[in-house]
């Protein structure tokens, strides 16, 4: 077996896909299906293409509600500090922000949890992050 891609659906393509590529993901391909109303858009990581996340966008109005029952994406990251820094100059909310220099947790436009985690060791714990309080739900 080979994993291939998560799905989710999103209500805003161009805003979901400029939060994947602030966090480094590009666009690889996309599909418009006229007869089912609906966009596939797939995104990787450069150098990851094997592991592709899909943006389903289904052109009739649709409620999602907060999408925590997905759970979330994981992603490793080669500074979290930097990452977290990233996104929050974007405008993203820092939800749960790395104290620990390993783990923080963002949510996507349409509220799927992504997990950043700090690859191969914890960084030492640094401010601003080590004291900053979790911002809603994770």
């Amino acid at each position: 077996m080979k994993y291939l891609h998560t799905m989710i659906r999103v209500t805003d393509p161009a805003k979901t896909i400029a939060f994947f590529e602030t966090l480094g993901l590009k666009e690889v391909r996309r599909t418009e299906n006229e007869k089912g109303r609906f966009t596939l858009i797939f995104l990787s990581v450069p150098g990851d293409e094997g592991a592709e996340v899909e943006l389903t966008h289904n052109w009739d109005p649709e409620e999602y509600g907060e999408g925590r029952n997905f759970g979330h994406l994981a992603y490793r990251v080669d500074n979290i500090y930097d990452t977290c820094q990233r996104l929050m100059n974007s405008g993203v909310t820092i939800n749960r922000p790395p104290r620990d220099g390993h783990m923080a947790f963002v949510r996507t436009p349409d509220n799927i949890s992504i997990e950043l985690l700090q690859a191969d060791r914890p960084l030492d714990p640094a401010e601003p992050w080590a004291s900053m309080p979790n911002t809603g739900k994770w």
